[in-house]
């Protein structure tokens, strides 16, 4: 058998970049010193039905993103904290978190 060359490593790593999708989660709420009266709906009508234990409740928006191949990890890092901040939140009321998956 032949040994691995350095051009053949340089192949496989770039074409595990282009051919893998990416997933992005998105999760945007409310800032804690912002009032959330969908959250205390919620909350009220969770312990009108029963559900005593809960303390508090705050609403939110999930998104899932795809994102095509050919970017690194940190591009695509980099990209998702971008759309976050720029389209899927309000800054002045809104905060986010993400995570990726390979």
């Amino acid at each position: 058998m032949a040994p691995i060359t350095k051009t053949a490593v340089r192949f496989v790593r770039a074409y595990r970049i282009i051919d893998r999708l990416m997933k992005a989660y998105v999760y945007v709420s409310l800032k804690k010193s912002v009032l959330d009266p969908q959250g205390k709906t919620i909350h009220g009508a969770l312990q009108k039905i029963g559900y005593k234990s809960l303390h508090d409740v705050r609403q939110g928006k999930y998104f899932e993103l795809t994102l095509n191949g050919g970017v690194t990890k940190d591009e695509a890092q980099a990209e998702v904290e971008r759309i976050a901040r720029e389209v899927l939140t309000n800054p002045v009321i809104e905060e986010f978190r993400f995570s990726l998956e390979e």
